[in-house]
């Protein structure tokens, strides 16, 4: 039995996902209770000691504020949406003041934010939830985002939202005190696939579009991976061994749309992102979506989503035309 159980804090944020933080509270208490011991306690903490609402508006008590913590202790900020928000100065200054004296500290789902604002990230690796990874990746160079389920690097540690929170706890559980508790802890949850850091977020390409043509899910993914310097479909055909021709058949057989649609509606779903994720001024979130004419962005962008860009922002942002 250890000499003292490990002890969790658990910071929760304004509109915090409940599912990110019950996840992981729920594989501590499965751990105490398929051990037999006190393995770990924790208690939940917010800015003032005052109630927090989650994402879906239920109220959760805290058991104080923010106060000092002992070097064993392990942070675990629970955010989720509107996450800029909720980052304070003083939340800020006291995850730096923790994390000078050398306590693990994570952030769950869209935490991976404070701990990048606070500075903590730099020259790591981290992960975050999907919809905000593209505004993540503009706002933090000196990280190397991924989209891993979760990232243990050093003394940090960060989960991609949902059910990611289980992973990292069950890995945290099986380093500590073996992985036959952390799969006794994964049946309790009725958690059959108990997923790595390699494992990434989303769905695979084939199963997100619901094709399997292994040529169609290359062309996919490079576009994916070329939206601020976008590649010619005759280029794209040319590097998977097909003509030009035979790409437009494929995208119209399995997709109903053409290459060029195909790769506009990518472009302009990480400009919306950005826009309403990211502080970024409007001309660069069109800039860094390959649009090199303020103009043709608007235009596309209003075809798309029936407004402006500026307009989507808001007050924020320069102005485009309309």
């Amino acid at each position: 039995m250890p000499d003292r159980p490990s002890h969790f804090v658990f910071v929760l944020l304004n509109n915090f996902s409940l599912l990110s933080f019950a996840s992981a509270l729920e594989c501590l208490r499965i751990a105490n209770r398929m051990s037999g011991q006190p393995l770990y306690s924790w208690d939940v903490q917010s800015e003032g000691g005052e109630a927090v609402a989650c994402s879906a508006g239920t109220q959760f008590g805290s058991t104080s504020g923010l106060g000092e913590l002992s070097r064993d202790d392990i942070v675990l900020i629970c955010a989720g949406l509107d996450v800029q928000n909720a980052t304070t100065k003083p939340l800020l200054n006291w995850v730096r003041r923790e994390a000078r004296k050398g306590l693990r500290i994570g952030g769950l789902c869209t935490g991976a934010y404070v701990l990048a604002t606070a500075g903590l990230l730099d020259g790591k690796r981290a992960t975050i939830h999907w919809e905000n990874h593209d505004s993540f990746a503009e706002a933090f160079e000196d990280v190397t985002i991924t989209k891993a389920v979760f990232v243990m690097d050093g003394l940090r540690m960060t989960t991609a939202g949902g059910t990611s929170s289980i992973d990292l706890m069950l890995k945290l559980i099986a380093d500590a005190h073996g992985e036959d508790l952390a799969n006794a802890v994964a049946d309790q949850l009725i958690y059959s696939s108990i997923r790595t850091d390699q494992d990434t977020q989303r769905l695979s390409i084939p199963t997100r579009i619901g094709v399997r043509h292994p040529k169609l899910s290359q062309v996919i993914h490079m576009m994916e991976h070329a939206i601020e310097e976008p590649i010619s479909p005759a280029t794209l055909a040319r590097d998977v061994g097909m003509s030009t021709r035979q790409l437009e058949r494929l995208f119209r057989r399995y997709l109903n749309r053409s290459p060029k649609r195909y790769y506009m509606e990518l472009r302009l779903q990480k400009a919306r992102n950005l826009l309403m994720q990211s502080d970024m001024s409007v001309i660069n979130v069109a800039l860094a979506c390959g649009f090199s004419s303020p103009s043709h962005f608007s235009k596309c962008y209003r075809t798309q989503y029936n407004t402006t860009p500026y307009r989507e922002r808001g007050t924020q942002g320069a102005s485009l035309p309309a």
